[in-house]
C-alpha cells in the first residue's frame, strides 16, 4: 500500500544505514521492504553472519503531521527500552537513533496473528488471548516519571492522568477542527463531554508504560509444544504514560467472544464500572485518532473512507454512553 508520508528507500539505502550503525564490514544475502505499514519504512536484511533485522525509517520531519505524531520515533525506542526491562516479549533492539528516526531490530520467527488466526483452533485461541492479557499487562510495569506521551517537548505531560489526557484529547480535536473534519458532536460539546469525566480520570494514580496499539497485526505468535505462544509485540510509538486500562482499546479490536479471555489474562478479574467507563473514553481517543490522521497520512480515498466510517460509528455508539 502506497502511503504518502512513508520514505522511500532502496536495497542500498538500507544497507548503507545498517553498515553505518552496525558495522562497515557487514554483508547482505536478502532484503524484503514491508508495505503494510501506515508511518515508518520498513525493510528485512538478511546478515551474511545469520542474523536477520528489520530497519524502521521515520518520515521526514518536514511533514505535516498529527501533533501527537511528532517524536514518534523516540517514543517508540523508550517503549522497546522499557517494554524490553519490566519483561515484556519484544524483539531485541540492536540499535535506536531517535534524533535520526531509526531503529534496527531483530525479524521475528514467528507470524503475525492475522496471518495465522484460522489455523488456530477455538479453544487454543482463546488460551491464547489469555496469555495475550497477561504478557501485554507486563507494560504496566514500567513507570513513567509523569503522565503523557514522552516527548522531548514535554507536551501532554502532567502530574495527574485527567490534566494529561485532557490534553492529549484536545490536541486531537485541534488537528481534527484544523483539516474541517466533522464529529457526530461539535468539538466544543465533545471536550466538554471528556472535561466532565476528570474526576473519574483523576482516579489514576501512576503513570504507567501503555503500548496503546495491541491490534492483532502487532502481535506474533509461534507454535509452542501445547499450541500456541506469543513471540513478541511490535511497533510501539504510539505509546505513553498512562491507564494501564487503556491498553485493552487495541486488544479488544478482536471478535466479541474472544475479549473476555484477554481480560481476565490482563487483570485476572472483570472489569469495574468505572474502567469501563474510562475505557470508553479511550476508544473515542483512538477513534479521533483515526479519523484525524486520514488527512495528513495521505490514505487513499477507499482507505479513508472506511476508516472514517468505522471510526464515526464507533463514536456514535460511545458517545451514547455519555449522552443519554
Amino acid at each position: 500500500m502506497e502511503i504518502a508520508i512513508r520514505p522511500r528507500l532502496d536495497r542500498a539505502d538500507v544497507e548503507a544505514l545498517v553498515r553505518d550503525r552496525l558495522g562497515g564490514d557487514l554483508e547482505f544475502t536478502g532484503h524484503e521492504e514491508f508495505t503494510d505499514g501506515f508511518f515508518n519504512a520498513a525493510h528485512g536484511l538478511d546478515l551474511a553472519d545469520g542474523r536477520r533485522i528489520v530497519v524502521k525509517v521515520a518520515p521526514d520531519k518536514g511533514l505535516k503531521l498529527l501533533t501527537y505524531e511528532v517524536d514518534l520515533m523516540a517514543t517508540e525506542i523508550e517503549c522497546f527500552e522499557r517494554a524490553i526491562a519490566v519483561g515484556v516479549p519484544m524483539p531485541r533492539l540492536w540499535h535506536g537513533d531517535a534524533e535520526h528516526g531509526l531503529m534496527i531490530i531483530d525479524r521475528l520467527a514467528g507470524h503475525s496473528l492475522p496471518s495465522v488466526r484460522d489455523d488456530i483452533p477455538a479453544a487454543e485461541r482463546l488460551a491464547l488471548r489469555r496469555e495475550i492479557g497477561a504478557m501485554s499487562a507486563r507494560f504496566a510495569l514500567a513507570t513513567g516519571e509523569r503522565f503523557g506521551y514522552p516527548r522531548a517537548s514535554g507536551r501532554t505531560a502532567a502530574d495527574t492522568w485527567g490534566e494529561s489526557f485532557l490534553a492529549m484529547v484536545g490536541d486531537v480535536l485541534d488537528d481534527i477542527a484544523g483539516q474541517g473534519l466533522v464529529l457526530p458532536l461539535p468539538i466544543g460539546e465533545v471536550a466538554a463531554l471528556f472535561a466532565a469525566e476528570r474526576g473519574l480520570l483523576d482516579e489514576v494514580d501512576r503513570p504507567a508504560l501503555v503500548h496503546f496499539d495491541l491490534w492483532d497485526g502487532n502481535i506474533f505468535v509461534h507454535r509452542t509444544g501445547t499450541g500456541w505462544g506469543v513471540e513478541a509485540f511490535i511497533d510501539g510509538e504510539r505509546a505513553f504514560y498512562g491507564d494501564p486500562i487503556a491498553e485493552l482499546v487495541s486488544l479488544q479490536l478482536i471478535p466479541e467472544e474472544e475479549f473476555p479471555a484477554v481480560v481476565d489474562g490482563f487483570l485476572g478479574r472483570g472489569l469495574t464500572p468505572g474502567e469501563e467507563r474510562r475505557l470508553a473514553l479511550y476508544r473515542m481517543y483512538l477513534m479521533f485518532i483515526l479519523i484525524a490522521e486520514c488527512g495528513v497520512r495521505g490514505f487513499d480515498a477507499e482507505l479513508t473512507e472506511h476508516q472514517t466510517t468505522w471510526a464515526t460509528e464507533t463514536l456514535v455508539r460511545e458517545l451514547a454512553r455519555f449522552t443519554a
